[in-house]
């Protein structure tokens, strides 16, 4: 539920959150790689009615992809630092900070962006309306950069016609600098959203974690 910044430098480095790593796959097996999801999403069938800009002004260039599934896309990563008030997301840290979130944690308050690994999904417009492709929020969300799957809940909105942003903690968990006002990553993020999924609390990185896991290796076909 902001507005998006023009251009995002490709930064990385900053220290992973250890509530957002990967867990290991339930029974004892390996968690799902990168390179797993990523040959599921080679093929493009497009439920968007047109495709997306990455920022304002930009080109229209990224189409919404669909499966029995799944919805996704790649892009960019803005940087969303909306929600609670914090030490590194508030106004002064980020000029266009707002203190709420689309959908709210179980205490019925906006979500901590600086805590909670979350994607920004388009609002409903005439490209596309996520809630009528099975998507809602604290659904589940596998995030994909740089040989890394970190993973996530739906917890906010963004502008209609632009597609690209996570919370200051999905991108620090992904080594993307997280800095609202410099920080993201100009290409080469993948998002793929599970359908009729929940993650309960929302707010709560590791169940997300736990069940993300096994949507993926389902998705993979590992289950």
């Amino acid at each position: 539920m902001r507005t998006r910044m023009l251009v995002l430098s490709a930064l990385s480095g900053a220290a992973l959150l250890a509530s957002a790593l990967p867990a290991a796959a339930g029974g004892g097996g390996s968690p799902v790689g990168a390179a797993e999801l990523l040959a599921e999403v080679k093929k493009c069938t497009r439920i968007s009615q047109g495709k997306y800009r990455t920022d304002q002004g930009a080109a229209a260039t990224v189409p919404v992809c669909g499966t029995d599934e799944a919805v996704f896309w790649e892009a960019d990563m803005d940087i969303d630092c909306d929600g609670r008030t914090t030490t590194v997301c508030n106004t002064r840290t980020d000029p266009a900070f707002q203190p709420r979130t689309a959908f709210q944690g179980s205490d019925g308050k906006p979500l901590d962006s600086a805590r909670v690994p979350y994607v920004v999904v388009p609002g409903p417009g005439p490209l596309w309306n996520y809630a009528k492709s099975g998507i809602k929020g604290g659904g589940v969300a596998a995030v994909i950069h740089d040989g890394k799957v970190r993973y996530a809940v739906v917890g906010d909105t963004g502008p209609a016609g632009i597609i690209g942003e996570g919370s200051y903690a999905l991108a620090e968990a992904l080594g993307i600098d997280p800095d609202p006002r410099t920080g993201g990553t100009a290409s080469g993020v993948t998002y793929i959203l599970f359908k009729n999924s929940e993650v309960s609390p929302i707010e709560s990185p590791a169940a997300a974690v736990s069940a993300g896991e096994a949507l993926a290796r389902k998705f993979a076909g590992g289950a």
